[in-house]
């Protein structure tokens, strides 16, 4: 008789998320808010928490504080079930401008929060938030197992890349030696309504609903696969689920919704009916030539799979923004 894996409840639960005021964070927040407790921990440099329907839900705690502050991080953290760790730099402009606070709070700011998390005896669950771009340049159709690659020491690009590999060995450290329920996620080029910061194409979509020109770093021939918030979510509620996620790491992406950069934008101004001109500018930095996720493992053990397409995405997104300008 197959052996059916039992599914984890995730009501009545003390979810602490780092990062909490930021555009993913406040998408879980919102699945996970009616029947769970939450407490925010974000120094709100950026902030999609503030302007949400959620601010003042009486089942959400704001803590203002910093990664870097292991000892306010560790007290925050008492009583939590599930820690779901999102803080982070992020973005080429902010990774350029600043690569050593890059590496102190990507790398350093993990280390603290897992040894609170250990410090509390966290029993459910860890999800530490990754990045794709540890494959390196090409990521062409990248599994959980391959090779990631480091870059060039002293390219400010891969400072971001180097903090959060440095970071995923850490995770798995932690669920070897002291069991703790950690699980790394990898998530591949995430957008939709809400996101903050930087993202090319939320960009392409506030500069198309404006007529105003695109601007593409490079020639545009670089491959990306999109993929949108609310699949990204399905995913992580998946792994919050289930009980085999513990100790592996996932590839979250959609592997269909495939394009070039320059594509992209054409996409972007055929679906919007926009009149923006596309202008090709020289590269600020290295750049990925070529991102694509196998998705695999996160279908045969979560039973995931990416379900909205990029042409309807780009509206959703483009009708948020007109909504919420």
């Amino acid at each position: 008789m197959k052996k059916v894996e039992k599914k984890v409840n995730l009501e009545n639960k003390k979810i602490f998320i780092t990062g909490g005021a930021g555009f993913i964070a406040n998408r879980i927040i919102s699945s996970l808010v009616e029947k769970n407790k939450i407490i925010v921990y974000d120094n709100f440099s950026r902030d999609t928490l503030t302007k949400s329907k959620y601010i003042n839900h009486k089942n959400i705690k704001i803590i203002k504080g910093d990664v870097l502050d292991i000892n306010l991080l560790t007290k925050s953290m008492k009583g939590s079930q599930v820690i779901i760790h999102a803080a982070a730099i992020a973005g080429i402009d902010t990774v350029i401008k600043n690569p050593v606070k890059t590496m102190q709070v990507n790398f350093i700011g993990t280390s603290n929060t897992l040894e609170a998390a250990r410090l509390n005896n966290v029993k459910n669950n860890f999800i530490d938030f990754s990045t794709s771009e540890i494959f390196g340049n090409y990521a062409y159709k990248s599994n959980e197992d391959t090779n990631a690659i480091s870059g060039v020491a002293g390219e400010a690009r891969w400072t971001y890349a180097v903090s959060k590999l440095a970071a995923e060995h850490l995770v798995l450290a932690y669920y070897n030696k002291y069991k703790l329920p950690t699980t790394t996620v990898r998530p591949f080029n995430i957008y939709g309504p809400g996101q903050t910061g930087e993202g090319a194409l939320i960009n392409f979509i506030k500069k198309a609903i404006n007529n105003e020109d695109i601007y593409i770093y490079g020639d545009g021939s670089q491959i990306r696969a999109w993929c949108f918030i609310d699949d990204f979510i399905d995913c992580i509620l998946k792994i919050l689920v289930n009980s085999k996620s513990k100790g592996q790491s996932f590839n979250i992406g959609n592997s269909k919704a495939i394009i070039t950069v320059y594509g992209l934008a054409q996409t972007i101004c055929r679906v919007l009916n926009s009149k923006s001109k596309i202008i090709f500018k020289p590269s600020l930095s290295a750049d990925i030539e070529l991102r694509i996720p196998s998705v695999e493992k996160s279908h045969k053990i979560l039973g995931f799979k990416a379900k909205i397409g990029l042409s309807e995405g780009i509206i959703r997104t483009a009708n948020w923004l007109i909504n919420n300008d």
